[in-house]
């Protein structure tokens, strides 16, 4: 069970202001969640199949296909400096 002082700790990681009026309501609040986190690692999930979907579906894609041809040989071209397969530009930051 969390107390004033985890609190206090919990807001100041946080970066949070918490009012004196509010802290006891605060801890009720925080306790209640971890409340129900304790019952949700109680249920007993043996028996449970891991699903990522609950429809045994998949999606229908499209082939990939390229659209487009290679331009990056003529928009190097015009670029004032370029590497072997990018843009240089000047530090703007340091």
């Amino acid at each position: 069970m969390i107390d004033n002082t985890e609190l206090k700790q919990i807001a100041n990681l946080a970066k949070l202001t918490i009012d004196a009026n509010t802290q006891n309501e605060t801890i009720k609040d925080l306790n209640a969640i971890l409340d129900l986190a304790k019952q949700l690692t109680e249920i007993d999930t043996n028996d449970i199949t891991p699903m990522a979907h609950p429809l045994h579906m998949t999606q229908r894609l499209r082939a990939d296909e390229v659209r487009e041809q290679d331009q990056s040989a003529s928009f190097q071209a015009i670029a004032p400096k370029i590497g072997k397969q990018h843009y240089l530009v000047p530090t703007v930051i340091e």
